[in-house]
C-alpha cells in the first residue's frame, strides 16, 4: 500500500465525553466509520453499547436522541472515550488499526481525579493502555463480538461495578 493511500485511511478519535462528576471512564480503541461520520460514539446500529446502557442505566427506555444518550452516562458519572488518537484503518474492524497513536488518557485522568475504575470496551482496548485505576475488561459492544445481548448486559453491569 502506498504512503497516500495510507493517509486516506486516517482517522482520528472523538473528544472525550467527561465532566467534572466523572467516576468510572469507558475506554474503546476507535470509533466506527460510523461514529467518526455522526460525531458519536457508538453511533452503529450493530453495536450494542447504547442498547446496553439504555437497559442498565434508562429504565429499558428507548433513548430520544444523542444528548439525551449523554446526559444519561453523565447522570450516572460515566465518561467516554478512546484508547487512540489516530490509527490508520480500513473498515471499522479493531483487527485492521495500523500505525495507532495513543491519547493521553493519564493527562486526562490527573484533569478528572474524581474517577476510580476504567472499563475497557473489549480487550482490543485494553491492550493499548495500562491503568493504575481499578480496571476491568467488558465484552466488546461491537457486533464483531459474538456474545448474545443478555451475556452482554449481565456483563457491562458487573464491570461497571465499582
Amino acid at each position: 500500500m502506498k504512503k497516500d493511500e495510507l493517509l486516506n485511511n486516517r482517522v482520528q478519535s472523538l473528544p472525550p465525553i467527561i465532566d467534572e462528576s466523572s467516576e468510572i471512564l469507558i475506554l474503546g480503541t476507535m470509533p466506527g466509520k460510523e461514529s467518526l461520520r455522526s460525531k458519536e460514539y457508538y453511533a452503529s446500529p450493530n453495536n450494542s453499547f447504547w442498547k446496553i446502557m439504555k437497559r442498565l442505566f434508562n429504565s429499558n427506555m428507548e433513548f430520544k436522541d444523542y444528548e439525551e444518550k449523554i446526559s444519561c452516562l453523565k447522570k450516572h458519572h460515566i465518561a467516554l472515550w478512546d484508547t487512540l488518537q489516530s490509527c490508520e484503518r480500513e473498515s471499522s474492524l479493531d483487527s485492521n488499526i495500523k500505525e495507532e497513536e495513543y491519547n493521553d488518557i493519564d493527562s486526562l485522568l490527573n484533569r478528572y481525579p474524581k474517577i476510580k475504575k476504567v472499563v475497557f470496551n473489549g480487550k482490543k482496548a485494553a491492550n493499548y493502555y495500562k491503568t493504575r485505576l481499578p480496571s476491568s475488561i467488558a465484552y466488546s459492544t461491537s457486533n464483531a463480538c459474538a456474545k448474545k445481548i443478555g451475556e452482554k448486559i449481565k456483563n457491562w453491569e458487573n464491570a461497571l461495578t465499582y
